[in-house]
């Protein structure tokens, strides 16, 4: 995809706002926050690219979709009725997004890295789970999670244990992962920086961005720079490229970006 014929405008990307925990009310909270957050680029955004996990758990049924999140569906879609982009890289606590997004955002989505041209600068963009060596519990836990049998054995379940359950262990799974998630391993065991070294063996780009780690990374990588955006639970994490740089940026204020 190659954006350097169009006119520059900004492409933001975000990950990790896991809405749905810790609660009802601090959830709404922080999701108003990112609804201002939508409203305040809309008018200089080109495409905004949601990097997984942006809910702490999402799967469609045929007909039934979790409820909630009204604020922020309803303002994706002021934003795809504008001609905003939406890319939507699924995360592995919303690997269970099928085609409801497709048809009410008009959303592109992705299941693995996917590279990018914005400009003159390449990309290699995804969630970040289950890359580089290693970790060989969570891959087989994936594999499982996305196998399309147990996809719909796990359909056949009534939405209100359906659910209900999955809610039960993803809570569950963040609880005991929090302390984790926010110490590094040290660049030999970060498991994303093992597979971006691996990728430029063979192709380089100009930047990597990732989330799933909840711990933030800006740092050179041979003549590349990768980006772990962290998450939007406490950081309020994102990056936008305005066609020429990249800048990694905090969202605390009211002023547009």
């Amino acid at each position: 995809m190659n954006y350097s014929k169009m006119e520059r405008t900004n492409i933001y990307f975000i990950s990790d706002c896991h809405f749905g925990v810790p609660d009802y009310e601090k959830s709404l909270t922080r999701e108003k926050e990112f609804v201002q957050w939508l409203e305040e680029i809309k008018h200089n955004a080109k495409a905004v690219y949601l990097l997984g996990d942006i809910f702490d758990f999402w799967f469609e049924y045929k007909y039934v979709v979790p409820k909630g999140y009204v604020r922020l569906l309803g303002k994706l879609a002021e934003l795809s009725d504008m001609g905003v982009e939406i890319h939507y890289f699924t995360g592995n606590h919303d690997m269970w997004v099928f085609d409801y997004f497709t048809k009410e955002l008009r959303a592109k989505i992705y299941r693995k890295p996917q590279e990018f041209t914005f400009g003159k600068k390449s990309f290699l963009i995804g969630h970040g789970d289950g890359l580089g060596p290693g970790d060989h519990k969570y891959k087989f836990i994936k594999s499982i999670f996305a196998n399309r049998i147990c996809q719909k054995l796990f359909a056949w379940l009534h939405p209100w244990i359906g659910i209900g359950l999955a809610n039960f262990f993803s809570r569950k799974s963040r609880l005991a992962n929090q302390i984790n998630d926010k110490i590094s391993k040290g660049e030999e065991k970060e498991y994303i920086i093992q597979f971006i070294k691996s990728s430029l063996v063979s192709k380089h780009h100009d930047y990597f961005i990732f989330g799933h780690r909840h711990l933030t990374f800006d740092m050179k990588i041979q003549n590349s720079r990768y980006i772990n955006l962290g998450e939007w639970v406490h950081e309020r994490n994102y990056a936008v490229f305005d066609g020429q740089e990249l800048y990694f940026v905090k969202y605390n204020s009211l002023k547009s970006n």
